[in-house]
């Protein structure tokens, strides 16, 4: 046994003294991803899926793909950081725009193509690193069209095969070349590939294996809140409104009239911008949470749909018209006053109002530029009551889009948690509420909670 050591002790001895340092070098910059998940490996005892998100953008910001584009690789870590520490949270191209470039505050994104461009050229350069250097990559990173959401696929289903996977990669990328300088280097390089891949069977293995990414990759605020929706055996219906209207696109549109209009010119496929915005944030919250959603217009919906599943109604009864037929809010109800000053203005009326509370609140006023929006969120049950119906609805379409936001993004939502009742088994109890919502440019800027009512029946 003796002899056995000494002689493997020689020819490893040999073999590090024709081993030359600048080839040392070269394979420990080749390894240094694959490292620092073993180090992960060895004081965690399991890889986050944060942390491989991590390193899989080093891999993408040190790639020949991305070699001299510090723009592009700036912008990669911020949507990257945006990601992974505000998951569900749909970026503002003016936030990119002062953020990560510069931007003045005065930035218009309807003038200045600046994130359209980058974010494209991004796109590109991802899909050109997935198919050549980063082919066998165990995570995927992903920048789909039409959003500055970066999101993360494993390619793998395990901490296990991911740190193998990982070494493999980089091994079969550096022993090539390293074979080419000298035979010698080789040996090594194979015996240090075995030792480390060995080492890294060891520290997967120990204790319980754990998925490469968490169950649970919702943030606590959303298991919570969308528990009633998420628990229940079939996916939710996302309802969103579409007004009646008549024209054509082309020549101009506008409501539909029952006293001068006839029923059988009514286009009834056309929505807001904020309802879209708002149905893409719901899916990306139920992705998280590993549900889907289902979607249609207010139009088609049924009474039998309302029966028979929870139901997510996004935007407020001025189109949505079904929300007249269904439980719908009680303290706080979408009005247009026949009197006064705001005649025909669509406004929330404050049924019970508290103290230094309004009894309407209206947004800005018709035929100024948008400034102020009000919206409501409210939780009631449903017409049956083992289902529930989460109302999201603004007097304007960019309040609807608010009110989506202000459910889908994890800090508003701990927020508003904190003021509501959840039950002993984790279900959420009814609740009202009213935001004020500012408006720049056709964009929510900022969302603030200004009147609540719980437990309403």
């Amino acid at each position: 046994m003796s002899g056995k050591h000494d002689a493997v002790c020689l020819i490893l001895k040999v073999s590090v003294g024709l081993l030359r340092l600048q080839l040392v070098s070269f394979w420990l910059e080749s390894c240094k991803i694959g490292l620092l998940l073993f180090v992960t490996v060895a004081v965690t005892g399991h890889v986050t899926g944060a942390e491989l998100y991590h390193v899989e953008i080093e891999r993408l910001v040190n790639s020949h793909t991305l070699h001299g584009s510090e723009s592009l690789c700036k912008l990669l870590r911020y949507l990257a950081e945006q990601a992974i520490k505000h998951p569900g949270v749909a970026l503002k191209e003016y936030q990119i725009a002062t953020e990560v470039f510069g931007r003045p505050a005065d930035f218009d994104p309807h003038l200045d193509s600046l994130v359209r461009v980058q974010a494209g050229r991004l796109r590109t350069k991802i899909a050109e690193y997935y198919a050549s250097e980063g082919a066998d990559d165990p995570i995927v990173v992903d920048l789909p069209k039409g959003t500055y959401s970066l999101a993360f696929h494993p390619a793998t289903a395990s901490t296990r095969s991911i740190v193998r996977d990982a070494h493999e990669t980089e091994a079969a990328k550096v022993l090539p070349e390293i074979a080419r300088r000298s035979p010698a280097v080789l040996v090594l390089s194979l015996l240090l590939a075995t030792a480390v891949l060995t080492i890294a069977a060891l520290l997967a293995t120990r204790g319980t294996a754990k998925p490469a990414v968490p169950e649970e990759t919702a943030p606590a605020a959303f298991r919570v809140f969308w528990h009633n929706f998420a628990a229940a055996p079939y996916p939710p219906w996302v309802i969103f409104s579409n007004g009646a209207f008549v024209g054509r696109p082309e020549t101009g549109l506008r409501y539909f009239n029952p006293a001068r209009d006839q029923r059988e010119k009514i286009l009834d496929h056309y929505t807001g911008v904020g309802e879209v915005l708002a149905v893409y944030d719901l899916n990306q919250v139920f992705t998280q949470l590993h549900r889907q959603i289902r979607v249609k217009r207010g139009s088609l919906f049924s009474l039998d749909d309302a029966q028979n599943n929870n139901l997510i109604f996004v935007g407020s009864p001025a189109e949505n018209l079904n929300l007249l037929y269904i439980p719908n809010t009680h303290e706080f109800v979408f009005q247009r006053p026949t009197s006064g000053p705001r005649k025909g203005d669509l406004a929330i009326v404050n049924v019970h109002p508290q103290a230094d509370e309004p009894k309407m609140f209206f947004g800005s006023p018709a035929g100024e530029p948008l400034t102020e929006d009000y919206a409501i969120v409210g939780l009631v049950p449903g017409m049956n009551p083992e289902h529930s119906v989460l109302i999201l609805a603004g007097t304007t379409t960019i309040g609807t889009q608010a009110a989506a936001e202000y459910v889908c993004r994890e800090d508003s939502l701990e927020q508003l948690l904190l003021r509501l009742s959840v039950s002993d088994n984790g279900e959420m109890k009814p609740f009202e509420a009213v935001l004020h919502v500012k408006v720049a440019r056709g964009v929510p800027v900022g969302t603030e909670l200004v009147a609540l009512r719980k437990d309403s029946q």
